[in-house]
């Protein structure tokens, strides 16, 4: 953040050559120089560039009201959140202006007062840009007060006139004068609360108790929504959404390389998480999002994949703690494992009771074998395979550390590499990510049917 300028008066701002720009004008010119120099607009955003991030940038070159809609964890909030980032870093502001006014456009008579009065002399504040945007989750218990404002009973009962500007207590939308106003779950807002800010958008005046006060009011409204198929909860109303200039649909990664980048970077982990293992979890993830026993209507959000992520680095960080492994290195157990817990986070189409467990596990290992193939397309296993002769047997668990792991691993005939070879496929270094490295690859050759597998709570034997 750059130093808060040090002009304090209108008369300097001018003589300082600052040029006042409308909020969409100023967006817009933001938008269009960071498109221009190849800076990107968008930062942390994934696998949207080719088609939301498109539709969002016109919509707002074109100085739009928009709405978002997409089913949950598509990464609109954080969309919306990033328009914060096309504002001025600093703008002036009427020192003690309670919606915000820039010097050179007061809204409000008391600001017009002061704008001719002091002229050169007036004092001017200044607002930084993280301070313009405003997010409102909407709720049903949400008022036309919060959202617009009320009479405060206190000014009327200092003497105030009823019917004069200043007995208003302003609500959000109006305090949110030149910043952006983000309305999230926008559906489950009442209708008669949607039906108060028809004005608000289009005539820009505002109407509280029978009086109507005329304020050119520059603010952005957004809005996120699910598509209301799927919430039932409520529904934007026709005259409002005829007020929004775009309506954009978002989506969930097309790209496994995206949705690995969403966990990647949102998953707080607490030990290390091989990057095979993070594929893993976004390949049952998109199956999950493919799958007719699953409920498409809800979705399954990236935030799925994000808490397996962070489950299971936590239970690969349970080990270590236990059993004082010098790494935390989380390995294919432990995303068994956190399937536990992540089930309550989708929703299974009616026909599926009693067969939750099965799907998940079914879909999981799909994924799994798909990321194995991935891996270790061209490479002999046969000389592992041939290891297994009937006696043989590795065990891994929960608690089985990676060097017993290791350690319990058949001798191969010859001179043979494949080890070394796995190690290299997967980017393997320390005993954690060779471990994690043979279990993918030994129940890669289970769901190949090349070995046999036997599991229970605590152990799992491959042989």
């Amino acid at each position: 953040m750059s130093e808060r300028p040090c002009i304090e008066t209108a008369g300097a701002l001018r003589a300082a050559g600052h040029q006042y720009r409308p909020l969409r004008a100023e967006i817009r010119t933001n938008l269009l120089a960071m498109l221009a120099s190849g800076h990107n607009p968008w930062p942390g955003l994934h696998g949207l560039g080719r088609t939301v991030l498109p539709q969002l940038e016109r919509a707002l070159i074109a100085g739009h009201d928009f709405v978002l809609l997409g089913e949950r964890g598509q990464g609109k909030t954080r969309l919306l959140r990033t328009l914060v980032g096309m504002l001025d870093e600093w703008t002036p502001i009427i020192a003690g202006s309670e919606l915000r006014e820039h010097p050179s456009a007061p809204i409000t008579d008391a600001s017009r007062r002061l704008v001719a009065e002091q002229g050169d002399d007036l004092p001017i504040d200044w607002v930084h840009r993280s301070e313009r945007y405003v997010e409102k989750l909407a709720t049903p218990d949400t008022s036309v007060a919060d959202l617009i404002g009320d009479v405060d009973p206190i000014r009327v009962a200092e003497g105030r006139r009823l019917g004069d500007p200043e007995t208003i207590h302003y609500g959000l939308i109006p305090r949110s004068n030149r910043g952006i106003v983000a309305i999230n779950e926008l559906p489950d807002l009442a209708e008669r609360i949607q039906v108060s800010m028809l004005n608000v958008m289009e005539e820009r005046d505002i109407q509280i108790r029978g009086y109507v006060l005329r304020l050119p009011l520059d603010v952005l409204v957004v809005a996120s929504a699910n598509p209301e198929d799927y919430t039932n909860r409520g529904r934007i109303i026709t005259p409002l959404k005829d007020r929004f200039g775009a309506e954009i649909r978002t989506h969930y990664p097309l790209e496994l390389a995206d949705e690995v980048a969403v966990i990647e970077q949102e998953a707080e982990l607490v030990a290390e998480v091989p990057a095979a293992l993070l594929e893993i979890l976004a390949r049952f993830t998109r199956a999950l999002r493919e799958s007719p026993s699953i409920n498409q209507r809800s979705g399954v959000s990236a935030r799925f994949a994000i808490a397996g992520a962070e489950t299971v680095a936590a239970a690969a960080r349970h080990r270590a703690t236990v059993r004082a492994e010098d790494a935390a290195v989380a390995r294919l157990v432990d995303v068994e494992s956190a399937v536990d817990v992540l089930g309550g986070k989708i929703e299974f189409e009616s026909g599926e009771e009693g067969r939750e467990w099965d799907v998940l596990v079914h879909l999981l290992r799909m994924a799994t074998a798909d990321a194995v193939r991935a891996h270790v397309r061209g490479l002999d296993l046969g000389p592992l395979v041939a290891a297994f002769d009937g006696r043989l047997t590795v065990v891994t668990g929960e608690q089985v550390t990676a060097a017993e792991l290791l350690d319990a691993l058949p001798d191969l005939d010859g001179d043979n590499r494949l080890y070394d070879q796995i190690w290299e496929r997967f980017a393997a270094a320390g005993d954690g990510e060779r471990a994690s490295a043979i279990e993918l690859v030994l129940e890669g050759l289970f769901l190949a049917r090349r070995i046999s597998k036997e599991s229970d709570e605590s152990e799992t034997i491959y042989g």
